[in-house]
């Protein structure tokens, strides 16, 4: 079975409901499947970084993760979308995450 670890600072409660609720679905789904759910719930971005696609009544959120050898996923950031692409400033956050991960585990 895949763990999930969401890092500090990542707050999915403070996402609207449907969005919240949506957030739980799909990771319990990465749980028992993994974290590769293909299109359109998740999307590479290369260099190991993924995001998970949240959509529901409120708008689209998404939570961008790595992949971790044990069977982790680490949800490293995440946001509520208002556009099509996400913002540069919300990717480099996540790289930034992400290398901090992969500099721990080293």
């Amino acid at each position: 079975m895949t763990r999930i670890h969401a890092i500090s600072g990542l707050d999915i409660a403070a996402l609207p409901a449907t969005l919240k609720a949506r957030y739980f679905q799909l990771t319990d789904r990465m749980e028992i499947h993994g974290p590769n759910l293909r299109e359109p719930h998740t999307k590479a971005f290369g260099e190991g970084l993924f995001e998970l696609r949240l959509k529901g009544a409120e708008g689209i959120a998404r939570v961008f993760y790595c992949t971790r050898i044990g069977r982790r996923i680490v949800m490293l950031h995440g946001f509520v979308e208002k556009s099509q692409k996400p913002p540069a400033r919300e990717l480099k956050l996540a790289r930034q995450r992400q290398k901090e991960i992969e500099n721990a585990d080293a």
